[in-house]
């Protein structure tokens, strides 16, 4: 008999080829199977609730994983943590949930933020951490124009070229970007996002914030339906897998420790 656990990760993404387990270098997910595997004394599937990429950071990426009944779910964050070592993923949390909650399926709300530090300085402790823009950007035109990009669209403009989902159309329920001592972030909530969608999102953004456009080029973009009509891709180090919702559990349900 097994029981299912529900964790809460955070990890910085920088040595890692994305969350999923690859043939070309470290994952987080092949990090965390080891560990478990190390306690367990046997292969133990994780299975993540967001496929990050390379570079890309999380303080709350959610991973469901069956253990046998003997672990509680607070010795299973422990033991993940002990067995990860000096490897740069921390388990925050862990619950016991009912078998039938999937950690991918089941998410009824993904939430990003996206750190943008827009300086002519170079950052030294946060080197890798934020998107260094070497120009001003304006936080106010870049939240005015957000907001066309909120609701039921057609994300075509906005998605990587190799996503494979089978349709461009997501429903984005808040995009917010404030400017936060010397930093701005934007907030994306969605139930899922698109390949590169938030990274393509705040790379258009940032043409916004510059001045270069205005809401109307964000608009006839958005109506393009083509990649080529939008910005660029912004780096993977400013964003992050900040939580992941499940209507059984409640919001940010899984931020809550055992």
């Amino acid at each position: 008999m097994t029981k299912r656990i529900l964790i809460t990760i955070e990890y910085d993404g920088a040595p890692f080829v994305g969350w999923q387990r690859q043939d070309n270098g470290a994952s987080v997910q092949a990090a965390l199977e080891a560990a478990a595997e190390a306690f367990i004394g046997a292969p133990t599937p994780i299975t993540g609730a967001g496929r990050t990429d390379s570079g890309v950071h999380a303080t709350g990426q959610a991973a469901h994983l069956d253990v046998p009944e003997k672990f509680d779910a607070n010795r299973v964050m422990q033991a993940l943590n002990a067995h990860l070592g000096a490897v740069p993923v921390t388990v925050h949390s862990a619950r016991e949930v009912p078998a039938t909650l999937h950690a991918r399926f089941s998410a009824t709300g993904r939430r990003y933020l996206y750190r943008i530090l827009p300086q002519r300085q170079k950052p030294a402790l946060d080197l890798g951490r934020v998107w260094h823009h070497r120009k001003p950007l304006d936080s106010e035109r870049m939240h005015a124009a957000a907001q066309i990009l909120v609701g039921r669209h057609d994300f075509t403009s906005f998605r990587a070229s190799q996503c494979q989902a089978s349709s461009p159309v997501r429903t984005v329920d808040r995009l917010s970007v404030q400017r936060v001592g010397d930093e701005i972030h934007l907030q994306a909530e969605a139930r899922s996002f698109l390949h590169h969608q938030v990274r393509n999102i705040i790379g258009t953004l940032a043409l916004v914030g510059i001045g270069k456009w205005d809401i109307a080029d964000l608009q006839q973009a958005l109506a393009a339906c083509d990649r080529a009509a939008a910005g660029p891709t912004a780096p993977p180090w400013g964003l992050y897998l900040v939580g992941v919702d499940y209507a059984d559990l409640g919001k940010g349900a899984a931020l809550h420790d055992e």
